[in-house]
C-alpha cells in the first residue's frame, strides 16, 4: 500500500484523483483548508494552508512518521481569477502565487526530504495547458502554471535517479470553479473551440495522475502530460479574441484545481 498526499482534494481534480488512488488500495491523505462533504470524504483530511510552508512540512512530517514514509505527492491546490493585466492588484497577485507556485514547493519539499532517506519517491503535479501558450484575462495564473512546469523539469535533474517528477497538463475540466466562472453561452462557444467538443470530467485527469505515479511510468520523469482533448493541436488558443478585438471571451485551461 502507497501513502499518497494530495493537497486540494476536496473537491474538483483533487478528489477525483484521490477517488482514483484509494480504488486502487492506496492510503490517501489530503491536505486542503477545508474539509470535504461527508460524502466526499477520502482517506484522511489534515486542515493546511498549503502556502504555509512550515504547517505543510509539519503535516507531511506526521504522515512520514505514521505510516513510514511518503510514496507519493500530488501538489494540486490551486485559485484561478479571471481578469484584465490591469484590473490586477498586488494582494491578488500575490495570494494566487503563493498557492499555485510557493504551495507546490513548500509541499514538495516537505515530501522530498522523505524520499530522499527512503530512497526513491514520485512528485506530481497539476500544471495547465496554459503553462505552454498565452490566455487573455489569466496572466497570473498561466505564469503560475509555467513555474510548475519549470518545477517539474528542474527536479526531475536534481533529485534523479531517486525522486521521478512529473505534471498534468489539463485544459478545460468541469470543475465547480472551472463552472462558476461561465454562463451557459460562454461555456457553450468554449466546448466548440475544443477538438473533442466538451470539457474533460476530473475523473480523465486523476488518470493521468495515477499513471504517472505508476509502475509503468518508471522511465518518465521531468515530463507534462497534456490532457486537453487535442485543445493544444487544434490551436484553440491562438484564436483567441482580445478585449481590443471583436469580442472579449478569452479563457484559461483548467481553471479549477
Amino acid at each position: 500500500m502507497r501513502t499518497v498526499v494530495i493537497s486540494g482534494a476536496s473537491s474538483g481534480i483533487g478528489l477525483a484523483t484521490a477517488r482514483r488512488f484509494a480504488e486502487a488500495g492506496d492510503r490517501v491523505v489530503n491536505l486542503d483548508l477545508k474539509p470535504p462533504a461527508p460524502a466526499d470524504e477520502v482517506g484522511r483530511t489534515a486542515l493546511v494552508d498549503v502556502s504555509d510552508w512550515s504547517a505543510v512540512r509539519a503535516a507531511v512530517d506526521a504522515v512520514a512518521a505514521e505510516h513510514g514514509g511518503v510514496d507519493v505527492v500530488v501538489a494540486n491546490a490551486g485559485i484561478s481569477l479571471r481578469r484584465l493585466f490591469l484590473d490586477m492588484t498586488e494582494e491578488d497577485v500575490t495570494g494566487l502565487l503563493k498557492v499555485n507556485v510557493l504551495g507546490v514547493m513548500g509541499l514538495w519539499q516537505a515530501a522530498a526530504r522523505h524520499m530522499v532517506a527512503a530512497g526513491g519517491g514520485v512528485l506530481l503535479a497539476t500544471a495547465s495547458t496554459n503553462a505552454s501558450v498565452g490566455y487573455p484575462y489569466y496572466a497570473d495564473y498561466n505564469a503560475s502554471k509555467a513555474a510548475v512546469l519549470a518545477l517539474t523539469r528542474t527536479l526531475a535533474l536534481e533529485y534523479a535517479p531517486l525522486i521521478r517528477t512529473g505534471c498534468v497538463s489539463p485544459g478545460y475540466v468541469m470543475t465547480p470553479m472551472q463552472r462558476a466562472e461561465y454562463t451557459d453561452e460562454m461555456l457553450a462557444e468554449v466546448n466548440a473551440r475544443i477538438p473533442a467538443g466538451r470539457h474533460a470530467d476530473p475523473s480523465e485527469i486523476a488518470d493521468a495522475f495515477f499513471f504517472l505515479a505508476s509502475p509503468q511510468a518508471k522511465y518518465l520523469t521531468g515530463q507534462q502530460l497534456v490532457v486537453d482533448g487535442g485543445e493544444l493541436a487544434g490551436g484553440t488558443a491562438s484564436g483567441y479574441r482580445t478585449v481590443f478585438g471583436d469580442g472579449v471571451l478569452g479563457a484559461g485551461g483548467s481553471g479549477a484545481e
